[in-house]
């Protein structure tokens, strides 16, 4: 799914209302897009995401974190193979740090880190959290002004039941079952709902926000299916304010 997600972020940074209605918005939208990006990967597991947005040419870094020791190891070890991601110090592209987005705060503090980002990603993740409100108020901290939230989850249908829980846990196997808590999975709308509702408070600019379905079609891949959001997955984007 790695390319429609970069293609995702390159489409919402390119429709920015804030770039577009600024004084100069012509000048003003080619030197944001030739900026380099800081990206903030929540939830990386073993790196699949990180580690092919390190390797852009447009990426300044990549902090990529994950609550388990286990999966930051792995995916630190798979980075050590490729000789462009292989360093460890302050200059490299991408690291990987074992800790939780609540407490990320502390741990770029004790780095003397700047605590925002332009980009934070959150692929396959809010599903599978218990208080999701809480959850993105703290995603919401590391957002600079004109940054973007990028995500993506689960429509919760039965489709989605019957292709994540019946099919691939209970009948095919490829992943664990209990994987997947299908009362977990969030409708497009009730996101869409709790960015109105936290416009203000968490400085979101709600024009900005840009919703696209994805389907799963065998022998080709993922691929944007318009109107899919409403059934199953999807990815989401919205911009803070400036």
């Amino acid at each position: 799914m790695n390319p429609l997600r970069h293609d995702f972020i390159a489409a919402c940074r390119s429709s920015s209302s804030l770039n577009s209605s600024s004084s100069s918005s012509s000048s003003t939208t080619k030197e944001d897009q030739q900026q380099k990006i800081r990206y903030l990967d929540v939830g990386c597991g073993g790196g699949i995401f990180a580690e092919s947005a390190a390797r852009l040419p447009s990426t300044h870094s990549v902090t990529a974190i994950d609550a388990a020791p286990v999966i930051i190891q792995v995916a630190r070890q798979h980075a050590a193979k490729d000789p462009l991601l292989a360093g460890a110090g302050p200059d490299s592209k991408l690291r990987y740090l074992n800790t939780t987005i609540e407490n990320l705060p502390s741990t770029l503090s004790s780095r003397n880190e700047d605590p925002q980002f332009d980009i934070v990603t959150l692929f396959e993740v809010i599903e599978h959290v218990d208080a999701p409100s809480t959850f993105l108020s703290h995603l919401s901290q590391h957002i600079k002004p004109g940054g973007w939230l990028i995500l993506s989850t689960i429509a919760r249908t039965w489709t989605s039941w019957f292709t994540t829980n019946f099919m691939a846990e209970d009948v095919l196997g490829i992943v664990p079952k209990g994987t997947h808590d299908w009362n977990k999975y969030i409708n497009e709308d009730e996101l869409r709902g709790y960015f109105y509702k936290m416009a203000d408070e968490q400085q979101w600019d709600l024009s900005s926000l840009r919703v696209q379905g994805v389907v799963y079609v065998p022998g080709l891949g993922w691929k944007e299916v318009s109107g899919s959001e409403k059934v199953g997955n999807y990815f989401l984007g919205i911009q803070k304010r400036l």
